[in-house]
């Protein structure tokens, strides 16, 4: 139904329930998204986190009526996550689309999605009763560089046998992963589909990931030090460069880059989403708060010498983020060092389904199967 049909109702033309039936909200027509909230207000807000658009823009109400609506131009193939905020007795509460049953969730909560025209969610990402599903095991590793011990999940997939030999992706944030962006899911179908070969992942966490993230050299020595090893030890691993992979999105990314700059050549493959990647030039400062300072000073001294620290680099980032301008300035860079090198973009924001969308261009890359022995 075209997003038109809100003229209809500013003259008269149409009642409210005419409108409101048997349509989908919001209102998508070519490059036009007409968002629509139905209830007494004083006042409707959309909250989104489009880079280029306010983060609040106001809804205009229909005269006589307790119905408010505004109109965008979102390019298609655009996924968008939003709330509205709406206020009532002078206050206003954020809240998700009535309208809207699309929804994505991150560890804050849910927003609503609304999708441009042209995407699709990708069928790789629902569960395929056909692909034979792998396992989750528990694993515990006692950390001498946090003076602790971490509990984290390791994926064995389906087909898993002792007599043969396994690449390794250790994933930062791997719960979030795992929940969020359906990388269980996502690893048994394309495993399924020989899209990629039989993997072994490590879903890793962390009880302080802003800090620990952020080049923390503990990290990098848990990693590299104590979980590989116990790994590779346990487990029927290639023990290989070219068989490890350090995988991460935002501050996860930072932690996988900066732990491949810490040990250089051990791991031969990087999947970096959405990276942290904040540094600063001549006259600038740090804008991003106090938790980007030991981000910055990493990616500047890195920036000054660029080395390559692994053969292949896949990485991604949402052109509706505020953080496109540095993960494309990581691209030529890391070229130049010659890491090979595949960078992909996507009209989206800085959220777990845009990076679920780009697993599968990620891995089949960085990881062939019998499929995609030559990817392109």
């Amino acid at each position: 139904m075209s997003p038109l049909r809100i003229d209809g109702l500013v003259r008269g033309q149409l009642t409210l329930d005419d409108f409101l039936k048997d349509q989908s909200f919001p209102l998508v027509e070519g490059t036009r998204v007409t968002f629509i909230f139905n209830g007494p207000a004083e006042a409707v807000h959309l909250k989104s986190w489009v880079y280029g658009l306010p983060n609040s823009q106001p809804l205009q109400k229909v005269e006589n009526l307790d119905l408010w609506y505004l109109t965008l131009d979102i390019p298609r193939r655009s996924r968008v996550e939003y709330k509205f905020e709406v206020v009532r007795a002078g206050h206003g509460a954020w809240i998700l689309d009535p309208l809207n049953p699309h929804r994505a969730t991150d560890p804050f909560g849910a927003n609503s999605v609304v999708h441009g025209e042209g995407y699709v969610v990708p069928e790789w990402t629902r569960l395929d009763p056909e692909a034979r599903p792998g396992t989750m095991e528990p694993w515990v590793v006692k950390s001498r560089a946090f003076n602790d011990t971490r509990r984290f999940h390791v994926y064995l997939p389906a087909r898993f046998r002792k007599t043969r030999r396994y690449p390794l992706i250790f994933v930062h944030d791997g719960p979030d992963y795992v929940r969020f962006a359906n990388l269980k899911v996502v690893l048994d179908n394309l495993i399924h589909r020989l899209e990629i070969p039989d993997v072994i992942v490590a879903l890793s966490g962390s009880p302080n990931r802003i800090g620990e993230y952020a080049d923390d050299e503990r990290h990098a020595r848990f990693v590299t030090e104590e979980v590989v090893p116990d790994l590779e030890k346990r487990l029927p691993l290639l023990g290989t460069p070219k068989g490890r992979c350090l995988m991460g999105a935002s501050f996860g990314g930072v932690a996988s880059l900066s732990t491949a700059v810490r040990y250089p050549g051990f791991y031969g493959r990087l999947l970096l989403q959405s990276g942290s990647f904040a540094f600063s030039d001549i006259g600038q400062q740090n804008k991003r708060g106090p938790a980007f300072d030991p981000v910055v000073r990493f990616m500047n001294r890195f920036r000054e010498n660029p080395t390559m620290v692994a053969e292949k680099a896949f990485i991604s980032c949402g052109m509706h983020e505020s953080l496109i301008y540095e993960n494309r300035s990581l691209v030529p860079m890391l070229q130049a060092t010659d890491m090979e090198l595949r960078y992909v973009e996507a009209r989206d924001g800085h959220n777990w389904e845009n990076w679920r969308d780009r697993l599968r261009d990620g891995l089949a890359w960085l990881f062939p199967g019998p499929l995609r022995m030559v990817y392109e």
